[in-house]
């Protein structure tokens, strides 16, 4: 499978370490660094990079994606030119929008995040609607589950989201708002 891959125009930087399942497509001229593992139902985008560590399961990644060393993604869809990690875990039922960048011990649950959206690094993100060009500072949390129910997040185009905030949904953040640091 690897041979294969690599005669198609796939760069593996060490094969003996990558693990591609049967049901992988990868486009030509993405690379794919050691320790990377494809499985399940997975269609990588042309001119990708994958990083040490990462694991692709069942997804779909668009073409230039950057997925930076162990970082996750599980039976989702990441749009072209986006960008993640190291360390980010996208989880099931995730759409991440074009040229979204999703930082360090990043976690993405069950969310839509639209393009450009930008989540830096330490946060938690689940049940919830990013808009475009949204900034989520470090250390936020959507906080969706009130101990009986699942409650989505909105967060409109263009929202600026100050770091360390806590978002207790259900709860709609307008477009262009701003919420304070701490909050």
């Amino acid at each position: 499978i690897n041979a294969a891959h690599m005669a198609a125009g796939v760069t593996l930087v060490d094969p003996a370490t990558a693990y591609l399942g049967p049901d992988v497509v990868i486009g030509q001229d993405t690379i794919l660094h050691p320790f990377v593992i494809l499985d399940g139902a997975t269609s990588i985008g042309v001119g990708c990079e994958l990083h040490a560590g990462t694991r692709i399961s069942g997804s779909t990644l668009g073409d230039g994606v950057t997925v930076l060393n162990h970082s996750v993604v599980e039976a989702s869809s990441v749009d072209g030119g986006a960008r993640l990690g190291p360390f980010a875990r996208i989880r099931p039922e995730s759409a991440i929008g074009p040229d979204v960048h999703i930082g360090n011990f990043v976690e993405i649950k069950k969310s839509q995040l639209g393009k450009g959206a930008k989540i830096g690094h330490l946060t938690y993100v689940g049940d919830a609607t990013v808009g475009a060009g949204v900034n989520v500072g470090a250390g936020t949390i959507t906080c969706n589950y009130d101990g009986r129910k699942k409650h989505r997040t909105v967060i409109g185009d263009g929202a600026f989201v100050g770091s360390h905030s806590t978002l207790v949904a259900p709860v709609k953040v307008g477009a262009g708002a701003y919420v304070a640091a701490g909050s």
